[in-house]
């Protein structure tokens, strides 16, 4: 981790020597986030429930998945520009350094630009939770720092088995969106409003309401035993499997030659 770290303070002395443009580009992805915001808002202003969720529960759950996702894009958005290190040769460099490769990866890029999102999803946690009448006590307060770090969990697992297909196809696969990029759009909304067969793709293939709908509705009081507090740890096993699928790429992969 003092690698790590190293990395973190060399890319954030990077940022720091273009302030304004890096505090535009926050504000930016601020106002790219304001517009979900206002998605939810106007929905509510005509619906007042949706799936028997109120406003404010949508809300609180959009916070919630909201900074899940900006803190996988932080940590892990290396993974996103994995198929240009194939090409250029850059990965062999990697290789014969001595130390982890997915640290390295890690390495190249920290999205420090994404804090602007992670504002906005504090602010919508807050309200939300302040709003919504939910009966906080020391379990409810564990299960939500269980979510979070769950959700960031998922999220990079995903990046990881983005970065895996590169091996085999040395381009990144743009479906993978769907489960990256468009698992924060859909998880702005508990998952069962989506219906059954997606609650439960999201339960058995990618664990991702294990993080997200089960833990909400304890954290809500509409539902789930003191078990409910747990099993985002359990979701973190699916970093397991991407793991593995990573490993697989690495012994297959062929040098470029450059």
């Amino acid at each position: 981790m003092k690698l790590y770290f190293k990395y973190f303070s060399i890319h954030l002395k990077s940022v720091m020597q273009y302030k304004v443009s890096f505090l535009l580009t926050v504000f930016s992805q601020l106002m790219l986030t304001v517009t979900s915001f206002l998605g939810i808002h106007f929905m509510f202003a005509r619906f007042h429930t949706v799936e028997g969720f109120t406003y404010n529960e949508v809300l609180f759950c959009c916070g919630v998945v909201l900074l899940s996702f900006c803190l996988a894009e932080c940590i892990a958005r290396g993974f996103d520009t994995f198929a240009s290190m194939i090409g250029n040769g850059e990965f062999d460099r990697i290789l014969v350094r001595p130390r982890n490769e997915i640290l390295q990866v890690l390495g190249t890029r920290i999205e420090f630009t994404r804090v602007g999102r992670m504002l906005m999803g504090i602010v919508m946690f807050v309200y939300a939770a302040n709003r919504g009448g939910i009966p906080w006590d020391v379990p409810r307060v564990i299960t939500l720092l269980f979510m979070i770090l769950g959700g960031t969990t998922i999220f990079c697992g995903l990046f990881l088995l983005y970065a895996g297909f590169c091996f085999f196809t040395l381009e990144g696969l743009e479906f993978m969106n769907i489960f990256t990029d468009g698992m924060y759009q859909h998880g702005r909304y508990p998952l069962s409003v989506y219906g059954k067969r997606v609650l439960q793709f999201c339960t058995y293939i990618i664990p991702f309401s294990l993080v997200q709908y089960y833990p909400l509705m304890y954290v809500l009081g509409k539902g789930g035993g003191t078990y409910c507090i747990f099993l985002p740890l359990l979701a973190m096993l699916f970093l397991i499997p991407c793991w593995i699928f990573w490993r697989v790429g690495v012994r297959k992969y062929t040098s470029t030659g450059s």
